[in-house]
């Protein structure tokens, strides 16, 4: 049975070779965080990473993934939320629906690895994620806050909060 590691865990899957690696994690492996969104990698909600690399995994077949590459999934970007960008998310108050977020926060996560201090116009080339909801301002300022160590108010996008609390 072929097996993929997945999160720090080599785990048996049972799918055919052309099967979406998508699938293989939400219906083979039980990691639902990872979402369907349009099945045509446009929209990102089904982004993960491969070698630490964003893949959209609802095109991508199980059979593409090298043996031995690491995927992590929203699951396994951090156990406890810790991961910067998933703090500066909270902070900003990101998410509206929230049905875009696990894959636009780990778009984000591999932005940052690759590029920690990104411009406006790294942020418009590494992050096509859709979000219907229409939240790419506090995307925007979260991955700013993210890469200047979690300091929210230097996004700049001065979002006063239900509660009073300015950002």
């Amino acid at each position: 049975m072929p097996n993929l590691n997945v999160n720090g865990k080599v785990l048996e899957f049972d799918a055919e070779p052309d099967t979406p690696l998508l699938w293989v994690l939400r219906e083979q492996l039980g990691l639902t965080g990872t979402k369907y969104g349009c099945g045509v990698a446009q929209c990102g909600a089904c982004t993960v990473h491969v070698d630490g690399v964003a893949t959209r995994s609802c095109v991508a077949p199980v059979s593409s993934v090298a043996a031995g590459a690491k995927i992590v999934t929203i699951e396994g970007l951090s156990a406890d939320g810790s991961h910067p960008v998933q703090k500066a998310w909270v902070a900003l108050d990101v998410p509206q629906c929230g049905y875009c977020q696990s894959g636009m926060i780990m778009a984000a996560a591999a932005l940052l690895k690759t590029t920690p201090r990104p411009t406006d116009s790294d942020i418009d080339a590494g992050i096509t994620n859709i979000c219907r909801c229409g939240t790419y301002n506090r995307v925007r300022a979260a991955i700013k806050a993210a890469a200047a160590g979690g300091d929210a108010k230097t996004a700049g996008l001065g979002i006063e909060h239900v509660d009073g609390r300015p950002t």
